[in-house]
């Protein structure tokens, strides 16, 4: 009886405040993820349960105006219910076809002004997003959004899993930010970053043993700034920050000019005991919408890229036939021709080479620099990219030559004035049937199904670093096991890996000595997801690999129809399943020092007989046949450095 009456108690202190009574509580469809409203002392609060376990704790809501104070003296008016029911079919995403359930609850409050606004929440069963909605107030037509109170109060048992946002016109030629610093794992709450600028989106949090959350943002457009969060030392909470005024050398407001009634960009939440609805989330795109057709149908696939290993001296005529012949022979879709090919090769030479390429059956995607005005990147073509004029002519020309897509590149910034060039060259280059690729750039936030000529973005530590950076090469197999679980699980990361290369030079020796497996290597093709992959296969890999390590690499997919999560813990291991249309890949990476026996469950793949690619005890790769188990089970030992594939017949 007295357990009873303690759990009575429990569940009641659910629905109070200090001030009242919870005003709202919004559940998921399957009734386990649970977000509660209220107004403690005028100020709008959420918290958010899992299976009866607190997963946020009093947490704030609200923003800032130009035209009124929205996150105190508050008050609760009502509220709207409706239920989402939406299925749709997605390319360039980790899963092609999504039913999105969920159960929305729109809250409207109402200031010491008595100007309204409201927040919509949507809570499906292991994600929340909200946003806030503002209407006209009166003849109010326009205001600006100068800062959000929005943030997530996490239990003191939290770890994080953060990565520091940069410092504004920092870095190479003052190109910062671009979401390019490493992720700390297992971190204590409230660490204020080296750079004081707080962390990216996404952040991912572990409960003790009561779960995980991962929290980001998404529909990100023109009409917005794109935020992060701030380094939790206030109060131990992790608030929504807008953009530095330092960057795009200071150019540019830090908050969102909006038009009334006007909306802000989601707000997303995924929780669950375990990784598993981590990596399987499709919360960044279910709950935006496509904003133009695509122009044409667009073709994704595999490339080959000279620079990533030849570096700026192959930008040349003659090494980049030799690049189209690489992709030619492993029947790769596309080369990617990067940095100052309008000086070295020149447009005359460059149609030439789109020709020649297509005539082989390769088509092209040309790098750009995004601007001559925001940082002092000398690498051109420059001035072609940041103005309409410029632009529609430059993609004019581009889509006459044959030109399939850009890699763009050097941003810095997330300002509402950059998001309006990244659309801004999105919807052009869909006019002329280009593809899209960001470099040097923020996180995408449900740009795939937003634009559907984007392809992916860098945004992370990338292939490049492994080139110029000692720690990096000594990291990378840490950094492989975090980004399925954190950066690629909301946003398609172009990595531009598969580095088979023992050294990563274009002598294949005497420095920048590769430190993981080439099983590891092979692993990322399938872990790192995006829709055209750049990988940095060099000619002489042709004949200084093992051949089933080519074989492999002719035939990998780039987009895949479904994803699972197998196993893992980010910096430590990580084993992640995808299917392209019948055929089942698993791979998996070892971030630590030692051997890791893994027993896999792959019930997908019972009883049948497999592919594993994998390094045997001198860290050599080999090739095997083996059977799953009927009951789903395989046993492999994956090499500190080294990984695994498991590919279906």
């Amino acid at each position: 009886m007295k357990t009873n009456i303690l759990a009575l108690l429990a569940l009641c202190c659910m629905f109070f405040t200090s001030n009242g009574y919870t005003q709202a509580i919004v559940v998921s469809p399957d009734q386990q993820l649970k977000l509660s409203v209220s107004i403690n002392n005028g100020k709008p609060l959420y918290t958010v349960s899992y299976k009866g376990k607190l997963m946020l704790e009093e947490s704030p809501l609200g923003i800032t105006t130009n035209e009124g104070d929205f996150t105190t003296g508050m008050k609760y008016i009502g509220k709207e219910e409706n239920k989402i029911d939406k299925r749709y079919k997605q390319s360039r995403i980790k899963q092609s076809e999504v039913h999105y359930l969920a159960n929305e609850v729109t809250c409207t409050f109402e200031n010491a002004q008595q100007k309204k606004i409201a927040i919509a929440f949507r809570v499906s069963n292991n994600d929340i997003a909200f946003r806030y909605q503002l209407p006209a107030w009166g003849e109010r037509r326009s205001c600006v959004v100068e800062k959000e109170a929005t943030g997530f109060n996490f239990p003191a048992v939290t770890t994080t899993f953060l990565s520091a946002m940069m410092a504004p016109m920092t870095g190479f030629a003052r190109t910062a930010p671009s979401y390019e610093s490493g992720y700390e794992a297992d971190g204590p709450l409230g660490k204020p970053t080296r750079s004081k600028e707080g962390y990216v989106f996404p952040g991912l949090f572990r409960i003790a043993n009561d779960g995980w959350v991962l929290v980001s943002e998404t529909g990100v457009t023109s009409l917005y700034c794109a935020s992060h969060l701030s380094d939790g030392t206030i109060d131990g909470v992790y608030t929504v920050e807008y953009p530095n005024p330092g960057q795009n050398n200071g150019f540019g407001t830090t908050g969102a000019a909006i038009s009334l009634p006007g909306l802000t960009p989601w707000r997303t939440i995924t929780v669950g005991e375990s990784l598993k609805p981590i990596v399987e989330t499709t919360i960044p795109f279910d709950v935006v919408e496509p904003l133009y057709e695509p122009s044409r149908d667009y073709k994704y696939g595999r490339s080959t890229w000279s620079w990533i290993v030849w570096q700026d001296a192959s930008m040349n005529y003659d090494d980049q036939v030799k690049y189209i012949d690489l992709a030619a022979t492993l029947k790769y879709e596309y080369i990617l021709m990067d940095a100052f090919w309008d000086t070295n090769i020149g447009k005359e030479r460059m149609q030439e080479l789109v020709q020649y390429a297509r005539r082989k059956g390769v088509e092209v995607f040309l790098w750009y620099n995004s601007n001559g005005t925001f940082n002092d990147a000398p690498q051109g073509p420059m001035n072609k990219m940041n103005t309409s004029i410029a632009r529609k002519k430059e993609m004019k020309w581009l889509k006459e030559m044959g030109v399939k897509g850009l890699k763009v590149d050097f941003f810095g910034g997330d300002k509402q004035e950059t998001m309006r060039l990244y659309e801004d060259i999105m919807s052009d280059a869909n006019d002329y049937g280009l593809m899209i690729i960001f470099h040097g750039t923020t996180l995408p936030r449900g740009w795939e199904r937003m634009y559907p000529n984007f392809v992916g973005s860098e945004a992370v530590v990338a292939s490049e670093m492994l080139i110029f950076s000692q720690g990096v090469r000594e990291a990378e197999a840490f950094n492989a096991t975090l980004h399925p679980f954190i950066r690629n699980t909301v946003g398609s990361m172009e990595f531009g890996g598969v580095l088979l290369n023992k050294f990563l030079v274009k002598s294949n020796q005497g420095r920048n000595k590769r430190l993981t497996t080439d099983a590891f290597q092979l692993a990322t093709a399938i872990l790192f997801q995006n829709a055209v992959q750049m990988f940095g296969l060099t000619p002489n890999n042709l004949t200084d690999v093992p051949a089933f390590e080519i074989d492999f690499m002719k035939k990998v997919p780039t987009t895949w129809d479904e994803t699972r999560y197998i196993d893992g813990y980010p910096g430590k291991y990580a084993v992640i399943a995808r299917r392209h249309q019948n055929q089942w890949y698993v791979a998996g990476v070892n971030g630590e020092k030692s051997v890791k026996e893994l027993t896999v469950k792959l019930p997908m793949l019972a009883g049948k007989k497999v592919r594993l690619y994998g390094d045997n005890e001198n860290k050599e790769a080999y090739l095997q046949e083996v059977e799953v188990k009927e009951n789903g089970e395989l046993k492999i030992a994956v090499q500190p450095g080294g990984g695994f594939v498991v590919q279906q017949y």
